[in-house]
């Protein structure tokens, strides 16, 4: 539940399980069966009870496989977005909810959670979390820097035991001042703080299953040996599940990185130069990011689990702003990754041409994972899109790529004329905290 560890790091499993020999057995289980058998390698939790947890998790979406495929032209659609708020962050912080009211409830204790969000975890972790007794959850977003879908999402959710704070910055300033808080021990421990954004380690481990479960389908469809996951990118944690998944034994022939403008993964990937820049605002937000606060776990791996190694990296960047790591044996930066970038035009082309060729529609996340996959598809693995969210979350990219207005959802719909609530503070760590500390010391008298 801490999300970071107490030196400021990021939390990892001391062991990457190798699960080689139980992918045949493994292929034909239901999503929940599946999520099982993965998660109980990673936790000492009573099989019983997470087997509870993950039935209870997942019978919530609308989908009976959770995470359908759809197949267009070659390449095949992993949906991630049939939970309660369209969005792939609702598979791992469903469960998240649940996990932690099961810890809470078994210690006694309380935790206030403290997120930042650039669109979609903000609205998946307060449905995961709302109304439950134990928890308290804040989360950040910048403030007009989302879609109003996705901010309408979070504030029309009056829980009392639910706060929304709008950030005047960007996405990165809602980051920075989450570890500025969470790396304040004294503050932390007082208040109880945890965190449900991806530097979580629980988080990450829900998302390796939908790569094991999509890889078994694809597989089963084609006759493939190997797949390629092709993966809009903005912090890191998405992708950095399904690199576990290759190095616990799925087979991967790659990992296809997207980005849109905000492209210094896909720079670092083709450079070995990870250089921060600007964030510029795009049709697909929840990827306008410029530090990715999961890239450090891959550092981690990448330099052959040395921790000084690592740690004098993360100092390097924070003191400069660039930090440089040399190719692999294989002149490579990572063989196991490729890149490239979607543009707001190739995003909106790839959306259209999408659309009135095969009448699917994609939301510009997934576009820009679409337009990126398309070239690197190799003839040897079926390459599987991960699609991050339901289009009608994004109305206005959509119209503006098709000319008109078709992406509609019944959940959104129900979502307009609804009351909101959030409170506007600046892009300071202050701030942040005189607000945590008053609605808390409140709430507790």
């Amino acid at each position: 539940m801490m999300g970071l560890a107490r030196d400021g790091g990021l939390l990892l499993p001391e062991r990457i399980p190798q699960v080689s020999d139980r992918l045949r057995e493994w292929r034909l289980l239901s999503y929940p069966e599946l999520a099982w058998e993965i998660m109980r390698l990673y936790t000492d939790l009573p099989d019983g009870d997470l087997r509870t947890l993950v039935e209870k998790s997942y019978n919530v979406f609308d989908s009976p496989e959770v995470t359908p495929i759809v197949t267009l032209n070659g390449l095949h659609i992993l949906e991630l977005f049939h939970g309660p708020t369209l969005a792939f962050k609702d598979i791992a912080l469903q469960f998240l909810g649940n996990l932690y009211e099961y810890l809470l409830r078994r210690s006694g204790g309380r935790l206030n959670i403290l997120g930042a969000t650039s669109g979609d975890t903000g609205s998946a972790a307060i449905y995961g979390v709302r109304g439950r007794k134990f928890m308290r959850i804040f989360v950040m977003h910048p403030h007009n820097r989302i879609s109003k879908l996705q901010e309408l999402q979070m504030t029309s959710v009056l829980d009392t035991n639910v706060f929304n704070l709008a950030i005047e910055g960007t996405f990165d300033d809602c980051q920075g001042i989450l570890k500025a808080l969470l790396n304040d021990l004294e503050f932390r421990d007082r208040f109880a703080l945890g965190t449900v954004n991806s530097i979580n380690w629980a988080r990450v481990l829900a998302q390796i299953v939908y790569y094991f479960y999509g890889a078994f389908r694809v597989m089963e469809q084609t006759g493939a040996e190997r797949v390629v996951f092709a993966v809009p990118t903005g912090n890191f944690g998405n992708i950095f599940a399904g690199y576990l998944a290759a190095r616990m034994g799925l087979p991967v022939q790659r990992l296809v990185l997207a980005t849109n403008e905000n492209d210094i993964l896909a720079r670092f990937f083709n450079s070995g130069i990870y250089r921060r820049g600007s964030v510029q605002a795009t049709i697909s937000p929840s990827m306008d990011i410029q530090v990715a606060s999961n890239f450090e776990r891959y550092l981690f791996y990448r330099v052959g689990e040395n921790p000084v190694q690592l740690r004098a990296l993360m100092e390097e960047f924070a003191r400069t702003g660039q930090l440089v790591v040399p190719p692999d044996g294989h002149g490579a930066v990572d063989t196991y990754f490729v890149a490239g970038v979607g543009d707001t035009q190739a995003t909106l082309t790839t959306i259209r041409d999408t659309y009135y060729q095969h009448g699917y529609l994609l939301d510009p996340h997934t576009a820009v994972g679409v337009h990126v996959a398309r070239q690197w598809q190799i003839e040897s693995a079926p390459t599987i899109c991960l699609a991050t969210a339901h289009p009608a979350k994004f109305s206005e990219a959509i119209i503006q790529a098709v000319g008109k207005n078709i992406a509609g959802h019944p959940t959104l719909e129900a979502l307009q004329g609804k009351p909101t609530r959030m409170d506007v503070l600046p892009a300071s760590p202050a701030a942040v905290r005189e607000y945590l500390d008053e609605k808390i010391r409140d709430d507790n008298e």
